[in-house]
């Protein structure tokens, strides 16, 4: 099964459908498996006096709070199934991520094939178990946790009756943008080692080599921001990833898997037809005479390799030639 890779164009419609619309056409051009978006309401999503996050701030709107923020960025549950009918018509799955029990339900009727949970209800213990009622599939972001918070989320999960082959776990950091040095991108194949579930990684860094560098490691999921300019306004714009850069880092994944091959290592079809010129084959350093006993004065090793291989020197030391040989002849068995 190939990567999935998810564009995550969250919030960077700024509450526009027609830049929604255009995120959807530019995650598709991409080459993405699935455009995710925000489903929430401010209303139930933050309280009236919640201040934004310092990576929110960015110099806008300064003495805005998040409660106010997140009012212009809404998209509300008809606009969902409106980008659902027009994602699926242009062939790429939709996905949103709910952010209250509510949510869940309304998302719920759209059908979708698996819920994607936002890092900041790891700890959401009712939301959780109402994700896990659906019996469907479940990609969990991790970002801002810990080891044993992922494990108590997992086990609502587990405990609510989903099986742990239908839950995939994003490791994430939380920071908009990410720096590199808190990245820990170990910490992801050790999450699946120590939890025996699918993961994969939710990236916030500027660029695009450590999504790549993640599916080096064996993430099935890889999760970006998807934006149609860095320069707008919005929380998320500056830290995601414009379409071109998108699109190069999907051609990159897509080559990375295939490169990864399998655990057997042979000499593939394409290098096969190279053995015989490159390695060495068991040759004469200088003439020599029928019944001349093979020493390192008169043997050596050149190419080609389809004489007797340098691997049978020992062998072939100390022997008595039963022919004689010109400089560079291959030595015959």
């Amino acid at each position: 099964m190939s990567v999935f890779v998810i564009a995550e164009a969250g919030v960077n419609h700024n509450g526009d459908m027609s830049i929604a619309k255009s995120l959807v056409d530019a995650a598709k051009d991409s080459g993405a498996d699935c455009v995710k978006f925000q489903f929430f309401t401010a209303e139930k999503l933050a309280t009236l006096s919640a201040q934004k996050a310092p990576y929110q701030i960015n110099g806008e709107c300064p003495e805005q709070n998040q409660h106010e923020m997140l009012k212009e960025l809404e998209l509300d549950f008809e606009s969902h199934i409106e980008l659902k009918t027009y994602s699926e018509k242009i062939g790429i799955e939709f996905c949103s991520s709910a952010f209250d029990v509510l949510g869940l339900e309304q998302l719920a009727t759209l059908e979708p094939s698996f819920f994607k949970i936002p890092s900041g209800e790891i700890t959401n213990l009712p939301y959780l178990r109402k994700a896990a009622s659906y019996r469907k599939k479940i990609i969990l972001s991790t970002g801002m946790a810990n080891l044993s918070e992922v494990k108590e989320g997992l086990s609502v999960l587990l405990d609510g009756g989903i099986h742990k082959s239908m839950i995939t776990i994003l490791h994430c950091n939380s920071e908009y943008p990410t720096p590199f040095h808190d990245v820990n991108l170990n910490a992801m194949s050790e999450l699946g080692n120590v939890l025996g579930v699918n993961f994969g990684y939710s990236d916030h860094t500027i660029g695009i080599e450590v999504p790549i560098a993640a599916v080096a490691l064996g993430a099935r999921c890889i999760e970006k921001h998807l934006t149609l300019r860095r320069d707008m306004v919005g929380p998320d714009q500056s830290s995601s990833t414009e379409p071109r850069e998108f699109r190069k880092m999907v051609e990159c994944i897509r080559n990375v898997e295939v490169a990864l091959g399998t655990s057997e290592k042979k000499a593939t079809e394409s290098e096969a037809k190279n053995i015989c010129f490159v390695r060495k084959s068991i040759v004469a350093k200088t003439n020599i005479k029928a019944g001349e006993v093979f020493s390192e004065e008169n043997l050596g090793t050149k190419r080609p390799g389809y004489g007797i291989s340098p691997m049978e020197w020992d062998k072939v030391i100390g022997t008595v030639s039963s022919r004689s040989y010109l400089k560079d002849e291959m030595i015959l068995r």
